[in-house]
């Protein structure tokens, strides 16, 4: 099973200790580059993604908000000043990036909304039906075990609630799907390592996106986890996509 597979790619390879010890270190050890990483990598269009997952969330109830694997913040901050919510949880194994994304909220005067805590993904402390809206962006790849960690986002979502998730998917038509995996391959890890010094973050981005269960495939996952009327939508030619579904 793909997901099975996903557990072997690991960001160092080292079998002494887990997919989960391994990505936190590796966060850890990226913070201060990964912002400007994002935007100078991706041309700046990781912005215009997080947009568009935010703005498939208008028409919900957003009341209280959950974004899972925060990073930096960005997804959270997105939706603050897009959706209004009273209050959003932002949650990362990561502190180093939670540092930054703390700046970054203080600097907006998002303080009385937005919270950072570290967590596990795949154990939430929250109580089941908590939330009226789950996110993710570009973080349920990097679950040790993507179906406990997506049943996690699934219990503390109240009956009615929306989950959404963007993530890298592998773009199926040509020349997107030449140029893209050139790229992600072999030009991505060697400028990430000039300014990060871990060429094997970067390594790992493609490797992670490889083996993810991604368009219908990751649709099914959530159907058979409980999720309803999961729908998907590709951007940038299939790069990424936003997934939307219902508890």
């Amino acid at each position: 099973m793909a997901t099975n597979k996903l557990e072997t790619v690991t960001p160092y390879g080292d079998q002494r200790e887990t997919k989960k010890g391994q990505v936190t270190s590796m966060f850890n050890k990226i913070a201060p580059y990964y912002d400007f990483l994002n935007r100078f990598l991706s041309l700046g269009i990781d912005v215009w993604w997080r947009k568009k997952a935010i703005g498939v969330l208008k028409p919900y109830a957003n009341t209280h908000m959950l974004d899972v694997a925060t990073g930096t913040a960005d997804l959270a901050i997105e939706a603050a000043e897009t959706l209004h919510p009273k209050t959003v949880i932002g949650m990362d194994i990561s502190a180093n990036m939670l540092k930054i994304g703390d700046k970054k909220i203080e600097k907006k005067e998002l303080e009385k909304v937005i919270t950072l805590e570290t967590g596990d993904s795949e154990n939430l402390r929250f109580d089941t039906d908590q939330f009226d809206t789950v996110t993710a962006a570009f973080g349920v790849r990097n679950f040790e075990n993507l179906e406990k960690g997506l049943g996690e986002m699934f219990r503390v979502l109240k009956p009615g609630g929306v989950m959404m998730i963007l993530e890298f998917s592998r773009p199926t038509t040509f020349p997107i799907k030449n140029i893209f995996n050139l790229y992600f391959k072999y030009l991505l890890p060697v400028i990430g390592k000039i300014r990060s010094k871990d060429a094997k973050a970067y390594q790992y981005l493609y490797e992670s996106v490889q083996v993810f269960p991604d368009y219908d495939q990751f649709a099914n996952i959530l159907k058979q986890l409980g999720f309803q009327e999961v729908e998907y939508k590709p951007l940038s030619f299939g790069i990424c996509t936003i997934y939307l579904a219902k508890k």
